[in-house]
């Protein structure tokens, strides 16, 4: 008997002290207020927010939100006074889950977010943040790898956990123009060359291994020859379409790319991985509909035995018999390419400056009829 009254003593004492989500965020409104004051200004917000269950809120700080509200920002596009993007973008700071500051670890997670809205991603299950450790800080990576940390950890309330982070998180943006703003120009220019560019961002869940640069460079005498149908079918065996592959789903095994060829995934004890000899150098880019790894080699659908050498330092040899680069030609198919303005981690973390990141939606949009929709988590 007084076992059970000590069990309902601890009930009612933590009924007592558990807080709302506006008593939480009102705690912390030295940081939060202007969030809190945009969330007033949009009831249907908060209404939706205070009934979410086993979330976790990655709530921008004043600092933060005041870059985007004022323009000063321009890495996000959308208009502040559009209700429908603030929602999606705020859809995108919600987590599926609670998720405590000691749960970031060095190894990446990517739990689904409430972010459903198919003008602005494709993914099943909702798009996702990367949360990890970096340099012992609990960090949210986002589109374009820009990534956001945790100011202030575990404001725990009736629904879930609140982090206060420094920066608001960055749509993903959708595959070709991520290939530009993520400096993979070569990439981006050969996708359209080949005519891809629609149909690519039109697929739903989809995993690319993207080539950088210097790999088209190294097979420029081979590709300035090529149809754009021998081009579609190279790109072809770099996309693997039906499934999102992050970096802690990749495994030793053989998958299946677009065109029906295998690819060997090779992941060292080190965590080193590869595509069959190609490294991934820069992993986990998400894009509206997936997520994009950089390789630093060009696959080869004709030449799938090469073994990736781990002890090596640079890039294998290309894949290509003959291939080599051309002496003063520059990078393939860039011709055409928009020239970037500013730089975002994708794009330096690729090899080089890149253009700004202005926010697009994924070109999902068409795919919805195609693929069929999920409703959004919270409808706003």
């Amino acid at each position: 008997m007084q076992l059970k009254q000590v069990f309902l003593s601890l009930a009612l004492a933590s009924a007592a002290t558990a807080q709302s989500l506006q008593d939480a965020l009102n705690s912390q409104n030295s940081s939060l207020s202007v969030l809190n004051g945009l969330l007033a200004a949009n009831p249907n917000i908060l209404t939706a927010l205070n009934n979410a269950q086993n979330v976790t809120i990655l709530a921008p700080n004043n600092d933060a939100l005041n870059g985007v509200l004022n323009g000063s920002v321009n890495t996000y596009g959308g208009n502040v006074k559009d209700t429908t993007w603030v929602a999606n973008l705020l859809n995108y700071h919600v987590l599926q889950g609670t998720y405590q500051s000691s749960a970031f670890t060095d190894k990446p997670m990517f739990p689904h977010t409430l972010l459903n809205n198919q003008s602005y991603t494709n993914v099943t299950g909702g798009q996702v943040v990367q949360l990890q450790k970096k340099d012992n800080k609990a960090v949210a990576y986002s589109g374009l790898k820009y990534y956001s940390t945790v100011k202030t950890a575990d404001v725990n309330y009736t629904g879930g956990v609140i982090h206060i982070i420094d920066r608001v998180l960055v749509l993903p943006q959708n595959d070709t123009a991520t290939m530009t703003n993520a400096n993979l120009t070569a990439l981006s220019g050969a996708v359209k060359a080949a005519n891809l560019g629609p149909q690519l961002d039109g697929l739903k869940d989809v995993t690319i291994f993207a080539p950088d640069n210097n790999a088209f460079v190294s097979i420029s005498s081979l590709l300035a020859n090529m149809s754009s149908q021998d081009v579609g079918k190279i790109l072809g065996y770099h996309i693997v379409p039906g499934t999102v592959a992050y970096s802690s789903m990749l495994k030793n095994e053989t998958i299946k790319a677009q065109d029906g060829t295998d690819l060997k995934i090779t992941v060292e004890d080190n965590g080193a991985v590869f595509v069959n000899a190609a490294r991934v150098t820069v992993p986990d880019i998400l894009v509206g509909n997936g997520v994009v790894h950089v390789l630093n080699q060009v696959l080869n659908p004709d030449n799938t035995q090469q073994q990736p050498d781990p002890s090596a330092t640079n890039a294998p040899p290309p894949a290509f018999n003959g291939g080599s680069s051309t002496s003063g030609g520059g990078v393939p198919f860039t011709s055409n390419v928009p020239t970037p303005t500013g730089t975002s981690p994708a794009a330096t973390s690729a090899g080089g400056n890149l253009n700004g990141a202005a926010s697009m939606k994924s070109g999902a949009v068409g795919a919805a009829a195609l693929f069929g929709g999920a409703a959004l988590f919270i409808n706003w």
